[in-house]
C-alpha cells in the first residue's frame, strides 16, 4: 500500500502534515505524537524579529470550534534557526516552515534568512495584516498576493506554498493568482474571521474584538474551497480546516488536495494527527486500494 505523495517534487510519505500555530514546532508534542510518523511538521509562523501577539484575552470556545486572534506571537527567525530546526532534524519528517510579516521587506528577510537552512519548503502566511495596505491581508487582494509571490519566489531557494485566507469573495482569484505568480503549491483555508460577545459583560469577549475560527464547523466552508481551487489551478493543494477526523482527510482528498493539515484537533487529542494517519490506512486496506493517489481528488 503507497501513502506517498509529491508535492512540488518533494516526497512526503504520507499526506498527514500538522497545521501552523497548532503545534509549535513539535516539541510539545513529541511526547504524545512520533514526529517520524508524519508526512511533515509545519511551524508555526515565524516573523523576522520576535512579535509579542496580541493583548489577552485572545482565545474563545465557540459552537463547533474556537477563535484565536493569537497574532502570530514567535520568538523570531534567529531563536527558530538555532533552537527549532536542530530539533526537527532528529526526526524523519519533512519541515514545511510557515513565514509571516507585514512587510513585503520583512517576508523576504526570513525567507533568506532561510536559504541556507535544510528545511524542505516554506508556507507564506499571506493572511498578515499589510501595513502598506491599512492592515488588509496580503492575500485579500489578487494584485497584492500575486506581488508578494513573484517577490518570494525570486530569492526563496525551496519550494513555496501560498496560504490562501477564505476571507474573500472568490478564493479561485487567489488560488489562480499564485499560480500565475510562480507559487509551487497552495494551502486552504486559513481561519475564518468571527466574533464573539460577552452578553453579561455587554464587551467583545477577544480584546482584539475578532478572531480566526478554527475547529469542526469550517470544514464544510473549506472542503469546497478545495474542491473550488482544484478545478481551476494544476499545483498541488494542502487542504485544511476542521479537520478531526480520517474521514474529514478523505473528503479534502477526494476534493482535489494532495495532502492535509490537522489543525485545532491538536487542542482537543493531542494524537489526533496518529489517529487520522491510521484512519486513513485503515480506509485503504479496507477499500483495496493499493495507492492514495487513486483517490486525490477523485471527485469531479
Amino acid at each position: 500500500m503507497n501513502t506517498k505523495v509529491n508535492i512540488a517534487g518533494i516526497e512526503f510519505k504520507n499526506p498527514v502534515m500538522t497545521a501552523s500555530g497548532t503545534f509549535g514546532s513539535g516539541m510539545e508534542y513529541s511526547e504524545f505524537v512520533d514526529l517520524n510518523a508524519l508526512g511533515a511538521v509545519v511551524t508555526k509562523g515565524v516573523a523576522n524579529v520576535p512579535w509579542p501577539g496580541n493583548p489577552t484575552p485572545r482565545v474563545a470556545e465557540v459552537y463547533g470550534g474556537m477563535l484565536n486572534a493569537i497574532g502570530l506571537q514567535n520568538p523570531g527567525i534567529d531563536v527558530f534557526i538555532e533552537r527549532d530546526i536542530p530539533f526537527l532534524k532528529q526526526y524523519d519528517t519533512k519541515i514545511i516552515v510557515n513565514v509571516c510579516g507585514k512587510t513585503i521587506k520583512e517576508y523576504l528577510e526570513v525567507v533568506e534568512r532561510l536559504a541556507d537552512t535544510d528545511v524542505d519548503m516554506l508556507e507564506i502566511n499571506v493572511s498578515c495584516p499589510n501595513v502598506k495596505e491599512g492592515a488588509i491581508a496580503f492575500g485579500q487582494k489578487a494584485d497584492c498576493l500575486s506581488e508578494i509571490t513573484s517577490a518570494i519566489k525570486k530569492v526563496a531557494k525551496q519550494p513555496i506554498i501560498m496560504k490562501l485566507s477564505p476571507n474573500v469573495t472568490d478564493i479561485t482569484e487567489m488560488a489562480m493568482a499564485a499560480e500565475a505568480a510562480g507559487a509551487d503549491a497552495i494551502s486552504l483555508i486559513n481561519t475564518l474571521t468571527g466574533m464573539k460577545i460577552d452578553i453579561n459583560r455587554r464587551t467583545f469577549v477577544l480584546a482584539n474584538k475578532t478572531g480566526g475560527m478554527s475547529g469542526p464547523a469550517i470544514k464544510p466552508v473549506a472542503v469546497r474551497m478545495v474542491y473550488e481551487c482544484a478545478q481551476k489551478v494544476k499545483i498541488p493543494i494542502i487542504g485544511m480546516g476542521g479537520i478531526t477526523t480520517a474521514e474529514d482527510a478523505l473528503e479534502f482528498l477526494m476534493a482535489g488536495a494532495t495532502a492535509v493539515a490537522v489543525g485545532a484537533a491538536n487542542f482537543i487529542n493531542p494524537y489526533a494527527t496518529r489517529d487520522i494517519l491510521e484512519g486513513i490506512q485503515a480506509y485503504l486496506i479496507q477499500n483495496k486500494i493499493a495507492d492514495i493517489n487513486e483517490i486525490i481528488g477523485c471527485v469531479k
